[in-house]
């Protein structure tokens, strides 16, 4: 992952100097917050672009697989291991479960609304044990609002305009998204515009645009859940 804010140290226009640039393959628990809009896939796009490389335990409950669909495997670019589960309680078992295995490089599940079996006692389980473990796991949060939790960064995803593809200019190019980490350990707040290369398979970020027009735009993609 590459990130390009601003100069390290540089305060750009009198601001405050940029912040630090999160680490999305850490070995932590993170969780990607859906914006409001019913057909945006955007945390989903961003977490696999975020993946390491290997092989990862893809975990879904049953009404985030009927709301939002499963993933297309072989369209991810990524050596996925489905599980279509039923409750919320299942899919947390088994992403303890594949912190446990040592055949995996990360663990994703996905959970719709905020069931009683995503306590901040299960979040904090969860998150101790990807830390011992060496491995990200990552919560895909549907319909759901940032309550208590031990995630270590925490993130509101909505798209933005793809770039326009190099062979051809009517045509999708790399997605882009606007990532909003509303709460990070050791880290203020802070919004990024988010790009897979999807040619290098990276995931980079960069400063949004605050002194042109097309920062109103992306501010408003990005506000916090209400």
């Amino acid at each position: 992952m590459t990130a390009h804010p601003f100069l390290r140290g540089v305060t750009p226009f009198g601001r405050a100097p940029a912040p630090a640039v999160p680490r999305l393959a850490g070995a932590t628990l993170s969780e990607a917050f859906d914006s409001r809009h019913p057909l945006d896939a955007a945390a989903a796009g961003f977490v696999l672009a975020a993946l390491p490389p290997g092989r990862v335990l893809w975990a879904q409950d049953r009404l985030s697989r009927a709301e939002f669909g499963a993933p297309f495997l072989p369209g991810t670019g990524r050596a996925l291991l489905r599980l279509d589960l039923t409750r919320p309680a299942d899919v947390l078992a088994a992403l303890e479960d594949g912190l446990r295995s040592r055949a995996l490089a990360a663990v994703v599940g996905e959970i719709h609304g905020a069931p009683p079996a995503l306590s901040f006692t299960a979040s904090r389980r969860l998150a101790l044990r990807a830390e011992a473990a060496g491995l990200p796991c990552w919560l895909i949060r549907h319909a759901a609002r940032p309550d208590a939790s031990a995630a270590r960064m925490r993130w509101q995803l909505s798209a933005l305009p793809s770039a326009p593809d190099p062979d051809d200019p009517k045509a999708p190019g790399d997605p882009h998204w606007l990532a909003e980490l509303f709460r990070a350990r050791g880290q203020p707040p802070s919004t990024w515009v988010a790009r897979h290369d999807r040619a290098a398979d990276r995931l980079d970020l960069s400063a949004p645009p605050r002194d042109r027009e097309l920062a109103a735009p992306a501010r408003a993609a990005g506000r916090g859940l209400a």
